[in-house]
């Protein structure tokens, strides 16, 4: 039986529910005690049966639009139209909420629920009153951003729901740790529909120092990115890149095998990116999975042409409680297309470092030449992880769930594959096997990160490759 727990006022014959972000509207079903200013359960709470209740929603206010259009925001109140009882009503409320906040128009929402009053009003009829504050014209601000093992500040202005329907204009510039810098100025149009489709066109400029490679390149295009759901949890993104990249040397130790590919290059690419992500945490996930498949034709123009395809899965599975099994999975393949297109280091694959390979350096493992990682068509990388409390569980409940500790194999391979007639394709895939393991902490780094410090070993390589063994630093959010 559904039930919701409020405190009921003694003295009052109506009561006005506030919808808030509690975890009871995430499941209805799970009934979940009020909650006092400091987080205990409020010994005055009385439990309200709300399942069967008769009720529908005859009015919906929405408070504090100023230039937000009303047929902007029809789609998000669906479920809360279709509403037949009181807990529906709630439920569609939340969802609502969070559909507003998806806009990226308001924040600081709030829902009352209240007995519907006045004309059109119905015996059972409820009111749900909005209040919502939208964004300032333009908005600016700088944060921090983490991927790639790399740290970036980022200064970004924004002018949002520029003309009422959630268009917005933002200017972004990020400067990394590692002297890679990125400066982008965006056009972003969410449309109506139930698939959610949102269309992004952007000019960008890029600079990226590559010294494992031995190479810096600078890249200046053109993005254009339609994406949309097509279920809940599978989300689609169709881009066109058009870019012209100039391919420096790092230095005067550069290989020559890498200065020989130095030069302006123009890539004109179609990509299509299919995400899945069905995991209760994006940092430390209990359970669910996640799956994303990149595919990329390049040669749509340009003097660069490829068949480039991508595919990266995530299993977890708790096993008891705190305690994780992980395992990962990457596997891509590429071959060139037509005689006169090129295909270079730029777009190659690459494997090593803390965030795939670990217990080998950065691009440490596949081809190189005087010491400098040049890349490969295909590769292949799998991962098992074991994540458990702290021992003897310090700081439990508080800044102790930040830290796991860390147990983990990984191994894989990284070359051209090219299949001869009558071998097997597993004889491919397994010759010149790379395996390490090794044990570490884990960290959590809010939403944004995982920081791993691991100790490593590195036990079956090639002679050409770039082994790290002992400690080894890891910071970004999507790990093999």
């Amino acid at each position: 039986m559904g039930v919701v727990h409020a405190k009921v006022p003694q003295n009052s014959e109506n009561s006005r529910e506030e919808c808030s972000s509690d975890p009871y509207f995430h499941n209805p079903n799970n009934p979940t005690k009020q909650r006092s200013e400091y987080g205990d359960p409020d010994p005055d709470a009385k439990d309200i049966v709300v399942e069967g209740i008769a009720a529908r929603v005859d009015k919906i206010h929405i408070d504090g639009l100023q230039r937000t259009k009303d047929d902007y925001l029809e789609d998000c109140f669906e479920d809360l139209l279709r509403a037949s009882n009181f807990q529906d009503v709630l439920v569609g409320a939340h969802r609502a909420r969070l559909k507003l906040e998806e806009l990226g128009c308001f924040k600081n929402i709030a829902v009352f629920v209240d007995t519907s009053k006045g004309p059109g009003s119905t015996p059972d009829g409820l009111d749900v009153t909005f209040n919502v504050k939208e964004y300032r014209r333009l908005t600016g601000g700088v944060s921090t951003h983490v991927g790639d093992n790399e740290g970036s500040l980022m200064i970004g202005m924004r002018a949002p729901n520029m003309y009422g329907r959630g268009e917005r204009v933002q200017v972004e510039y990020s400067h990394g740790s590692k002297k890679n810098t990125q400066f982008s100025v965006s056009f972003i149009k969410p449309l109506k529909g139930n698939y959610r489709p949102v269309i992004t066109a952007s000019i960008f400029q890029n600079h990226s120092e590559f010294s494992a490679s031995g190479f810096r390149e600078r890249g200046r295009g053109i993005l254009l990115d339609f994406g949309f759901h097509s279920y809940p949890l599978v989300k689609h993104n169709i881009q066109w890149e058009g870019i012209i990249r100039d391919l420096g040397v790092a230095g005067k130790s550069t290989s020559f095998e890498v200065r020989e590919q130095s030069g302006v290059t123009l890539k004109s690419a179609l990509k299509h990116i299919l995400s899945v992500d069905m995991r209760d945490d994006n940092i430390f996930p209990t359970g669910g999975t996640f799956i994303q498949n990149t595919t990329e034709v390049a040669g749509l123009g340009g003097d660069v042409g490829f068949l480039k395809n991508e595919l990266y899965l995530q299993s977890n599975v708790s096993l008891f409680e705190d305690i994780t099994i992980q395992s990962c999975l990457g596997f891509g393949i590429m071959r060139g297309i037509g005689n006169d297109m090129k295909l270079g280091i730029s777009d190659k694959f690459y494997l090593g470092g803390p965030l795939s390979l670990r217990g080998f350096q950065t691009r440490g493992a596949g081809p190189h030449a005087d010491g400098d990682a040049t890349g490969a068509l295909g590769y292949w990388a799998a991962g098992l992880h074991l994540f458990t409390p702290l021992p003897f569980r310090p700081g439990k409940g508080g800044l102790g769930e930040l830290f796991r500790t860390h147990f983990f194999i990984n191994t894989g391979n990284i070359s051209e594959f090219t299949i001869e007639e009558g071998e097997p394709i597993t004889n491919i895939l397994k010759n010149n096997l790379r395996l390490s393991y090794g044990m570490g902490l884990a960290l959590r780094l809010g939403n944004m990160a995982r920081i791993e410090l691991n100790y490593c070993i590195p036990q079956i390589f090639d002679e050409n490759d770039l082994t790290q063994p002992g400690v080894q630093f890891g910071i970004g959010m999507r790990f093999l």
